[in-house]
């Protein structure tokens, strides 16, 4: 898309991605670090300011808000279809022990490091909304939704709405979406 704030297909393919689908818009403002670890299905678009970082696979029909950050390090993030993840959330499949007992951050030697993780899913149509962190080992199950500003630290069951910090179940989420014929 030649003039717009997307990459084009061929400036896509430089990018290094082990694989990349069609309809792809991923702005040129977002920062991608470790693109060889990245599968990006068909009709997915990732906005301004997003961090995409490690092992990452997104599925198609995703949408990734401005100002949101996946960090998949090397446990990984995927993102089934139909996922839509809401500005400045942020996913960690890493992250580091706060307990006191060993330091943090990544410029201390490993040995002082206990840093923890696994993989994190978005099972198919599940939402985060705005302003929300997802810590590692988290699956959030097809259809749940997590309501704006909640810390998720736990599963999330299929087709449930939840809120909060930490994020808990509000109530059941309707299913009308399934009966629209599949594009």
């Amino acid at each position: 898309m030649t003039g717009t704030s997307f990459y084009s297909d061929a400036e896509l393919a430089c990018l290094g991605f082990a694989f990349i689908g069609s309809n792809v818009l991923l702005s040129k403002k977002a920062s991608i670090y470790g693109a060889e670890k990245m599968f990006i299905g068909s009709n997915v678009r990732i906005d301004d300011f997003c961090i995409l970082s490690g092992k990452i696979t997104l599925g198609s029909f995703i949408h990734i808000s401005a100002y949101t950050a996946l960090y998949g390090s090397s446990y990984g993030i995927e993102l089934a279809d139909y996922t839509t993840i809401s500005g400045r959330c942020m996913v960690y499949a890493e992250s580091d022990d706060f307990s006191g007992k060993t330091m943090t951050n990544p410029m201390v030697g490993e040995g002082l490091r206990c840093p923890y993780g696994g993989l994190v899913r978005l099972e198919k149509y599940a939402i985060i909304g705005v302003g929300s962190v997802v810590l590692p080992r988290v699956t959030i199950e097809e259809g749940a939704a997590v309501g704006a500003m909640s810390l998720v630290n736990k599963n999330l069951a299929a087709w449930t709405i939840n809120a909060g910090v930490p994020c808990k179940f509000l109530k059941n989420r309707a299913r009308d979406m399934l009966a629209q014929p599949p594009l």
